[in-house]
């Protein structure tokens, strides 16, 4: 997995539990409209669908890409 920087002076950047709708674990980071941010650890897990190939994770965000799109970056699988 690939470092993180943690910008500890950002007010909008900042780990987050999360539903992620992927077909793979293999990738690092995610566009938001695929991200839903949830309150708790417990409610990532619940909400938690492998057949829908929705997955609950950490993630670190939103930061915008060289692309102009909103991202979140994994930091782990909570299934894992």
């Amino acid at each position: 997995m690939p470092r993180i920087i943690i910008d500890p002076e950002s007010s909008s950047l900042k780990e987050r539990y999360a539903v992620i709708r992927t077909p793979r674990r293999s990738r690092q980071r995610f566009a938001e409209a695929i991200v839903r941010i949830v309150d708790s650890k417990q409610q990532a897990l619940d909400e938690a669908d492998a057949q829908k190939k929705c997955l609950p994770a950490i993630v670190y965000g939103p930061s915008v890409s060289s692309e102009c799109q909103r991202i979140y970056y994994l930091v782990c699988w909570l299934d894992e």
